[in-house]
């Protein structure tokens, strides 16, 4: 992250983030995906700092950011209070108004703070997800066998978590190895720092915390919204990777356009780890539509 300063900032009792902060114009909030940390922007910050001030954040439960004992029904991990956490992180840093690039799981958080804090979102991106509610009602064997740690990291504690935390190294790199383009897109550095993240305390169970949450309580919030007829109303940009399961499984911009009144959307050529795997076409598609060109 050169150029970029570390924070660590009080988000809520007894939580802090961890967030790089830099760059310069209108501010941008960076949010990673599982197993993963902030690092997953390294080969797009410098490109995106030159445009905006980013703030590029560890979630709740990740990297080097507070990992809270989670809660019986797992409410303090709900994406609706890692969204608060955002907020909050952005109005610490002076940010009433600002955008979002978000992937895996922080897109999901990033969907939550633009569903329940709208104001604050001017313009959203989000990477190679479906909504929560509609990729588990659509759940097929071929997705159930491919996302298959959605299914084991929501079993009680504390079985998935005294797995990972055995190796949590070939944990990270089994996961993400797995999927397309196997463990070469990733840069060494990356691939150790998300280990050493989730070796610490807490981690392995924070992690489990976010996916517990997403099948139970997140669900009730997204049936919410749905009985509730609630809309996203900022421009909301949805890229995905076309050799991954999402563009396998599942229909993600027709999912959207359910959700959002100013959709677009289309895959790009790599599989799901879309910062690090095809960093130059994310940002093709990513920066014009956060600058607002063609709006």
């Amino acid at each position: 992250m050169a150029g970029l300063r570390a924070q660590r900032i009080a988000v809520d009792e007894g939580v802090e983030l961890h967030a790089w902060v830099g760059g310069q114009g209108p501010a941008l909030l960076l949010v990673h995906g599982h197993p993963q940390t902030s690092a997953i922007w390294h080969r797009v910050v410098p490109t995106l700092a030159q445009h905006f001030t980013l703030v590029v954040a560890d979630l709740r439960g990740y990297g080097d950011s507070s990992k809270p004992r989670g809660a019986p029904d797992h409410a303090n991990y709900s994406k609706r209070v890692l969204a608060r956490d955002l907020l909050r992180l952005m109005q610490q840093l002076g940010h009433a108004r600002f955008s979002v690039l978000a992937h895996d799981r922080g897109a999901r958080v990033a969907h939550r703070l633009a569903m329940d804090h709208a104001g604050a979102v001017e313009r959203l991106v989000l990477l190679d997800i479906a909504p929560t509610l509609s990729m588990y009602e659509q759940t097929s064997e071929d997705f159930a066998r491919a996302y298959w740690h959605w299914f084991f990291l929501i079993q009680a504690a504390p079985l998935p978590e005294r797995l990972i935390e055995a190796d949590p190294g070939a944990y990270v790199r089994d996961v993400m190895g797995g999927r397309s383009a196997g463990l070469a897109p990733f840069d060494a550095r990356a691939l150790a720092e998300y280990a050493r993240c989730l070796a610490l305390p807490g981690a392995a169970h924070g992690l489990c915390e976010d996916y517990r949450a997403s099948a139970g309580i997140d669900l009730a919030h997204e049936r919410e919204d749905r009985a509730e007829g609630r809309r996203l109303a900022m421009p909301l940009l949805v890229l995905w990777g076309e050799q991954g399961v999402v563009h396998r499984c599942f229909q993600p911009l027709q999912e959207w356009q359910r959700l959002a009144d100013d959709v677009r959307g289309w895959p790009l050529p790599c599989g799901h780890y879309i910062a690090e795997e095809a960093p130059r076409a994310l940002l093709d598609a990513a920066l014009p539509f956060l600058q607002g060109e063609g709006a």
